[in-house]
């Protein structure tokens, strides 16, 4: 999915994905499918889950070929497709169909089989229809979707797809009705230098007839949806006939920019607005960081520096009060270190990934690419984070060397490891194809102690063989009595005070990240995110930098954990937003779907809160060795 090139066209495209004028995707590291006339065109199925057009009702997806919904299978029974690590993971189930589709043939109402829906399985699948649960099909890697208009930025209709395409209606007597007739558009390019043809897009249009439509004329015109629809009795079993009809249509779609119509930006004004609010956050914090160290802490350094060229001697006071205390090892050092550790191994991994994503290298074709190379790049930093939680612990003072070893290869991957296998028996609970097999956990356990764990030790091995890091500040013996704090400076509001901040540069970018989780929808503006990423970055700098520095001058040199608090207090809004998010967008009414939404939202913040208050700590840690090695200690 990684190919490296050079560096003016990775900058090129990048520019390319963060303009909303953009009108086509490059897909690198995907080769065109070339069909001859009559070729066979496999049709995969994929897991069923709640349409991303619609209201969510449920986060649960369900494997196609689940015996309740009774669908049509293969004569020698279903075949599994090879599917990546993150694939697994987000919940897809591939297979083959029995549906039998060629190049340029055009059928019409065709028969594909007939099946017997008992009545305790119509429950369920009425059920199912009530909850917006949609189909999901695969063609040449291509979601099969369906039409839905939108208005363009001047006004001008566009036709846009929508993945899946609903398992069925529900009439105005809240009537479940099953879709049993698929009319399959397919758009076909043809490459006039290979005399091949291409596929370039595809959508179904579903009915729901009683009987299989066998008049020519009737059949794929709007009189179809006039025909008596297939009701599903819960008193008794249902025979339902499965029917489809194939058309071509040669477009000149590029099949370069066959994803256009999927991957499109509802409002590409609402990413520049978050660009543009999340900018003036930076200036605001950068005007006010400049403010302090261009003019307060310079004309505190000059004053201290010249005191001893002055007769008369004065007295310290405001931050440099606290010089030999600011470095004294902090409570709980082993498990600060940890966490500081793992934390550098979360922004690196989000860091690359987002820069091989916002230079175009994980096609959404490749599908779970994103969340494979995620775990990739997280098992590999392992090594940086073994090193970082060794050099902290040991300028801490730390001797526990063997646990700090341990806990930092086991703590932070067992807590998220641990919600996710407990989250994964609610979906085996429910019968859910998004549960996680067997074997992948095993294979999950295996990359953790084979690659992540031997690489921390690795890198903790090195990390506590480098000397120790010198402070530039002798700690005093007796440790400095802290004056009362104003209101604002206490732990929980100043924490509370400063994770605003990160949160507002973000939080429009995370409203359109959280559709595409639970909406099932692909996010690819990869460009902004990039942009954003950046700049909540910045801001998680800048913020704790200031609060460290009004905490200095309020003579409280309790400022590690404080640092790492400030900006990762970030996390608690992510999460109270996702609270919002759940009563304000969501209509998910089952204990199961709720526990797994919250769950995962959960883990989402925990690792927030990891990687951000790494980055609010290192600046601070930069910053106070900064300002207290440029005065002079008697």
């Amino acid at each position: 999915m990684t190919r490296f090139t050079a560096l003016a066209r990775a900058a090129v495209i990048t520019l390319a994905l963060a303009s909303s004028t953009t009108t086509a995707f490059y897909l690198p590291g995907v080769a065109p499918h070339e069909y001859q006339s009559t070729d066979q065109v496999p049709l995969m199925v994929n897991a069923l889950t709640p349409r991303s057009d619609t209201e969510l009702k449920s986060v649960i997806p369900f494997d196609y070929y689940d015996p309740l919904f009774h669908f049509c299978k293969p004569a020698n029974g279903p075949v599994a497709q090879a599917e990546s690590l993150g694939s697994i993971l987000f919940g897809d189930r591939i297979w083959n169909s029995p549906f039998k589709i060629y190049m340029l043939r055009e059928l019409s109402c065709h028969e594909l089989c007939k099946s017997e829906v008992p009545a305790e399985d119509a429950k369920f699948i009425n059920n199912r229809i009530k909850e917006n649960y949609a189909i999901n099909w695969l063609v040449d890697g291509l979601p099969v979707g369906h039409i839905r208009n939108n208005i363009g930025p001047n006004g001008e209709q566009q036709e846009l797809y929508s993945i899946g395409f609903p398992l069925g209606t529900v009439t105005g007597k809240d009537a479940p009705m099953l879709n049993n007739h698929y009319e399959i558009s397919i758009d076909y390019h043809h490459n006039v230098q290979k005399n091949t043809l291409r596929v370039v897009g595809i959508t179904v249009e579903p009915f729901s007839i009683d009987v299989a439509v066998t008049d020519k004329e009737l059949c794929g015109t709007k009189d179809m949806d006039q025909t008596t629809g297939v009701f599903l009795s819960e008193k008794q079993a249902t025979m339902v006939t499965y029917t489809y009809s194939v058309k071509w249509k040669e477009v000149k779609t590029a099949w370069a920019t066959r994803w256009d119509k999927y991957l499109h930006v509802g409002e590409p004004r609402i990413h520049w607005f978050s660009l543009v609010n999340s900018i003036i956050i930076v200036l605001f914090l950068t005007g006010m960081v400049a403010m302090i160290l261009l003019r307060a802490l310079h004309k505190d350094i000059s004053r201290y520096n010249q005191q001893e060229a002055q007769e008369d001697i004065q007295e310290d006071f405001g931050w440099k009060l606290v010089h030999g205390d600011v470095f004294r090892p902090p409570p709980y050092p082993m498990l600060l270190s940890i966490f500081l550790g793992n934390g550098t191994q979360m922004f690196l991994m989000a860091s690359v990934t987002i820069i091989f994503a916002a230079l175009g290298f994980l096609s959404p074709s490749n599908r779970g690419s994103l969340a494979t190379v995620m775990i990739v790049f997280y098992m590999f930093f392992a090594v940086v984070a073994g090193f970082v939680s060794a050099r902290l612990y040991k300028m801490f003072g730390g001797e526990a060397w063997k646990r700090n070893v341990v806990g930092t290869a086991f703590l932070f991957p067992s807590i998220i490891f641990g919600t996710f296998v407990a989250l994964n028996f609610f979906l085996i609970g429910a019968k859910s194809s998004g549960a996680v097999p067997f074997g992948t956990v095993v294979g999950l356990i295996a990359l953790w102690f084979l690659i992540s764990t031997p690489l921390s030790v690795i890198g903790s091995y090195f990390g506590f063989q480098r000397p120790k890091i010198d402070s530039p500040v002798r700690a005093n013996q007796i440790p400095r009595q802290i004056p009362d704090q104003p209101f604002y400076l206490r732990t929980i509001p100043s924490m509370l005070i400063g994770g605003v901040l990160p949160f507002g540069a973000i939080f429009i970018e995370l409203y359109f990240i959280m559709n595409s989780i639970w909406f099932h929808k692909i996010y690819y503006v990869f460009g902004f995110l990039f942009l954003v990423f950046g700049i909540l970055v910045m801001t998680c700098a800048e913020v704790t930098i200031l609060m460290c520095y009004f905490h200095l001058c309020a003579e409280n040199y309790h400022w590690w954990w404080r640092a790492f608090f400030t900006s990762g207090s970030a996390a608690i809004y992510i999460f109270l937003y996702s609270i919002l998010y759940y009563f304000s967008t969501l209509q998910i009414k089952s204990l199961t779907s709720a526990v797994l939404y919250f769950g995962w939202t959960a883990i989402m913040s925990f690792m927030f809160w990891v990687l951000s208050g790494a980055i609010g700590f290192f600046s601070t840690y930069l910053f106070v060795r900064k300002i207290y090695g440029s005065i002079k200690i008697d």
